[in-house]
C-alpha cells in the first residue's frame, strides 16, 4: 500500500501494530523525508519514547528495513557506544482504509550538525567529524554506503556525540545510490558516478565540511551551470579559504577519493585534524594577572639591584 499525505497523525493518536499488537501514542512530528514520515511516540501505559517511521511506499520502506536487519544480523549497532539496535519493532499500522508499514527505532536526542556547529562554534567540527567518519567506516566495512549524507542526517548530541539518521539512502557497495541530495552528490559536481562506493561517502562528507564552514561560498559555486561545474571548484575553495586551511589536506583526498580505505580516512583525520585541535586547546594563554605580576617583579628586582649597587 502507498501512503499519502491524507494519512497524517496528530499528537494523541495511537498507532497499533497489526501483527505484534504494539501500541504507540503520537507525541509530535520529528521529520518528513522522501520515503516516509517520522514521529516521536511513546509506548502506551507510560512506556519509553521512540521514533516511529511510517512509509509512504511499502517497497521503499521494506527495502530500508531489510538493510537495517542485515546490519543488525552482522552485529552492527546503531550506536556503538551503548549497543543500541537499529530496530525495536517492525509491523503494519492498522487504518480504516488499509495497512501502512512502520518500524520503531531508538529516539535520538540531539540537533542537526549544522545547528550544533552554529551554536557551539566551528572548532567542534574536529571531533564531530571524526565520529561521523567512524560511523561511515562501520557501514563501509559491512558492505554498505550511507549515500544521502548531509547535515540534516547527522544528529549531534552532548559533548559532540554523533548518530546518523534516515537510513533510506543506504545502498550496497557496487549498486546505484538510492537517495542523494544535490550539493553533496558526486554526480552533481561531475566528480564521478552515482555507483555506491566508499569514495561516494568521502566526497559527501567533504562537501558537508565545506558547507558548515563556508556555506555562502559553496552556494555560489553550486549556482554555476551544470556543464561548467566541476570538483575543481570545491578543491579551489578548500585550498584557498582560511576557515578550511586546517582541513585542506584531508579534503583534497576526500573530494578526489584518494584513500585506500575508510580506516585510512579516519586515521588521517585523527592525525591531521583532531591532534592539531587538541594541541591548540592545551596551549592556554597566560592569564593577564600573571603577566602583570611578572612585570612588577622585574621592576622591583631592578630597583633592588640599583639600591644594592649604589
Amino acid at each position: 500500500m502507498t501512503m499519502s499525505t491524507d494519512h497524517a497523525f496528530i499528537p494523541g493518536d495511537v498507532i497499533r501494530g497489526r501483527w505484534r499488537r504494539g501500541s504507540y501514542r503520537i507525541c509530535r512530528l520529528l521529520g518528513k523525508g522522501a520515503n516516509g514520515v517520522v514521529y516521536l511516540v511513546q509506548q502506551e501505559n507510560g512506556g519509553r519514547q521512540y521514533a516511529l517511521k511510517l512509509g509512504f511506499d511499502t517497497v521503499d520502506l521494506q527495502s530500508e528495513i531489510n538493510v537495517l536487519k542485515a546490519l543488525q544480523q552482522k552485529g552492527i549497532r546503531r550506536s556503538p557506544e551503548d549497543g543500541a539496535p537499529f530496530l525495536i519493532e517492525v509491523d503494519d499500522a492498522e487504518l480504516p482504509g488499509g495497512h501502512i508499514p512502520f518500524y520503531v527505532m531508538r529516539y535520538v536526542k540531539g540537533e542537526p550538525l549544522s545547528v550544533f556547529i552554529s551554536r557551539k562554534g566551528p572548532d567542534w567540527l574536529d571531533l564531530t567529524g571524526l565520529h561521523v567518519l567512524k560511523q561511515l567506516r562501520m557501514l563501509h566495512e559491512s558492505g554498505y554506503v550511507f549515500g544521502d549524507l548531509k547535515p540534516d542526517n547527522i544528529m549531534a548530541g552532548s559533548y559532540g556525540s554523533i548518530e546518523l539518521i534516515d537510513y533510506g539512502g543506504v545502498s550496497q557497495i557496487g549498486r546505484s545510490v538510492k537517495q542523494f541530495t544535490e550539493w553533496y552528490d558526486r554526480g552533481f559536481w561531475n566528480a564521478g558516478s552515482r555507483t555506491a562506493d566508499e569514495a561516494y561517502d568521502w566526497f559527501s562528507f567533504s562537501v558537508v565540511c565545506i558547507h558548515l564552514l563556508c556555506g555562502e561560498e559553496l552556494k555560489r559555486a553550486a549556482k554555476v551551470l551544470p556543464q561548467m561545474r566541476t570538483v575543481d571548484d570545491l578543491l579551489s575553495l578548500a585550498a584557498s579559504h582560511p576557515r578550511l586551511t586546517p582541513y585542506a589536506s584531508w579534503l583534497k583526498r576526500g573530494l578526489t577519493g584518494r584513500f585506500e580505505s575508510s580506516r585510512e580516512a579516519c586515521e588521517l583525520w585523527d592525525r591531521t585534524v583532531c591532534r592539531r585541535s587538541s594541541g591548540r586547546t592545551n596551549r592556554k594563554p597566560t592569564p593577564a594577572w600573571l603577566t602583570g605580576t611578572f612585570a612588577v617583579s622585574v621592576v622591583l628586582l631592578g630597583c633592588a639591584l640599583y639600591l644594592f649597587l649604589r
